[in-house]
Parts: C-alpha cells; sequence; structure tokens
C-alpha cells in the first residue's frame, strides 16, 4: 500500500486508514482482530479511533489487539477527544483544557500505549476560547503522549486560526474531515488552507457513510447501517435523490472500468490530495474489497464524477 507524507511533516502513513467506530458494538473482537492484522498484512498503517467510539469500548478492544496481535509500532495510532458524554447520555462538545487532557490520559490507559501518533479534536467548541484548545494541544505534544497534533471537522478558517497559534511548534499537523463524492465542503476552503499552510488531510467516510458502494440503489439491506437502530440517523443524509444520481453515475463509472463502484468512489477521493482516506468496514469481508481496489480513474472519468457530484 503507498505511503504517504502528512503535509510539511515527517509523518508517513498509508493511502488507506482503518477506522475503528464499529468497533465494540457492532464488530466483535474476533472479526476486529482479523480486520486489523489483515489491514497491516497489506501495509496499511493508519488506524484512526476516539474516545467517543463506543464510550471508550472501540479504544479497549483496539489496545487488546496491540498488546498481542498486532505490534504498536506497526501502526500509527490517531484518536480524537472533545465531545464528551454528560447528563441522560447527552453529547457535549468540550474542547477545554482539562477535557482534552483527561480524555487523552483515559485514552492511552484503554489502549495500553504511552503515546499516541496523532491527537485531533474532534469538533469545534463554540464555548472554549481556541488559546485555550491550542495550549491543551501544546501540552499533549510536549509531555510526549501525542507526537502530532490536529483538528478534525473544523472549518478552513478555524485550522488556520489553530495553525497560528500552534506555530511554530509543535505546528497543526492534521486536519480531519469528511470526503467523499457526496460530500465535498471542504473544497471551499479547508483543501486550500491545508495545502497553503502545510498541513496533512485525512478523509474519513470517502465512500459516503456506505452509500457510494451501490448497496441501496434498490433497497436497504437489512444488515447495513441504514437499517441499524443507532446507525440509521448516520447515513439518512445521504439516502436522497440526489445522492441517488450520483450513485447511478458511479456505477455507470465502475461498469466501463469492469470493477466495483466503491473501487472508483476509494480511487476519486486519493487523487484529491489527500494523506489518507479513512475507511470503516464493519466487516473482514468489507475491508477485503477494500484491499483489493486497485483502479486508476482515468482524468475523464473523474471530471465527469467531479461535474455530476
Amino acid at each position: 500500500m503507498e505511503q504517504r507524507v502528512v503535509g510539511r511533516t515527517g509523518l508517513r502513513v498509508s493511502s488507506l486508514g482503518l477506522g475503528t467506530m464499529t468497533w465494540g458494538r457492532d464488530t466483535d473482537p474476533l472479526d476486529a482482530a482479523t480486520m486489523l492484522t489483515e489491514f497491516v498484512e497489506a501495509g496499511g498503517t493508519l488506524v484512526d479511533t476516539a474516545a467517543g467510539y463506543a464510550d471508550g469500548a472501540a479504544e479497549e478492544l483496539l489496545g487488546e489487539l496491540l498488546a498481542g496481535t498486532v505490534a504498536r509500532s506497526d501502526v500509527v495510532l490517531v484518536t480524537k477527544a472533545g465531545v464528551r458524554t454528560w447528563r441522560s447520555d447527552r453529547a457535549v462538545v468540550d474542547a477545554s483544557r482539562g477535557t482534552l487532557l483527561d480524555s487523552l490520559d483515559a485514552s492511552l490507559s484503554r489502549l495500553g500505549t504511552d503515546h499516541v501518533d496523532v491527537f485531533l479534536v474532534q469538533a469545534p467548541d463554540p464555548f472554549t476560547p481556541m488559546e485555550e484548545t491550542a495550549g491543551a494541544l501544546r501540552a499533549a505534544v510536549t509531555s510526549g503522549r501525542a507526537r502530532y497534533a490536529g483538528l478534525s471537522n473544523h472549518s478552513g478558517w478555524q485550522c488556520a486560526h489553530m495553525a497560528g497559534l500552534l506555530r511554530p511548534d509543535p505546528g497543526l499537523a492534521v486536519v480531519e474531515n469528511e470526503y467523499s463524492l457526496l460530500e465535498r465542503g471542504i473544497e471551499r476552503e479547508l483543501l486550500p488552507a491545508a495545502q497553503a499552510l502545510g498541513i496533512g488531510v485525512f478523509a474519513w467516510s470517502p465512500l459516503g457513510r456506505g452509500v457510494l458502494t451501490a448497496k441501496y440503489r434498490h433497497s436497504t439491506p437489512p444488515d447495513s447501517r441504514a437499517a441499524s437502530p443507532h446507525l440509521r440517523a448516520f447515513v439518512a443524509p445521504y439516502l436522497d435523490e440526489r445522492s441517488f444520481g450520483v450513485v447511478e453515475a458511479l456505477v455507470r463509472a465502475a461498469d466501463g472500468l469492469e470493477c466495483h463502484p466503491l473501487e472508483v468512489a476509494l480511487a476519486w477521493v486519493r487523487s484529491r490530495g489527500v494523506a489518507s482516506a479513512i475507511v470503516g468496514p464493519r466487516t473482514p469481508g468489507q475491508l477485503r474489497a477494500i484491499l483489493a481496489s486497485d483502479v486508476e480513474v482515468p482524468d475523464v472519468i473523474a471530471r465527469a464524477l467531479s461535474d455530476v457530484s
């Protein structure tokens, strides 16, 4: 698997990342172990998790696997903080210094490691000054608990402002945002800002929350995320006519290239200036289909898909 440099850092990651949002809830330990092993054997290095995934169960499961199934040194470990549960299981965005550093310490404990390679603030906090959040990121890096700092799901101006606050050291290394043929909002400001400032970009949900696999063209599979009580709302925004129009164009392109739609969707994202596209397969079979992808999309088809989407 291709290894790419992250922005203007010395960090190198695989062009595909393995996301763990379903681990500890929809993905059981045996399937998680199989996926992590096969991902690393295929040359994958970037593994993405978060303190909030399955209320910490995803990190716990990943930590168990890093203790024996796969060596910690074989992966580039990314975790996120800044979204916590408060009263009646309500999720609250909190990027204050105390919350971020406490969350990082708890993540390290669950992961069974003394550091993560990349520590991200998961969402913008309108109530905490960005200077305070920057101080927490700087403390995470200078203390050795994280090697690089970044932001997730932030806007272009927020990333540019944080880059200034963290200059010159430790710097803002990574921004992680949703990016696919169904969600291209980062092209307006975030991608240009990242390129100008030398910040690496990780793209999450490059398969449009599963919709770009074309599995929802005719119905909702009973074992899919759209049929899951706790993931239905995650997929629902892309189960509309506009999205289905993009999917049909993608299917036609894949038919012409004699490959699967997910291969074309992934190739499109990976050609758009991102360091890594983070996929979130629930099963080993889904991961194998992704790892088998090696299609190159001709420029004329890539441009056509860009126009359609």
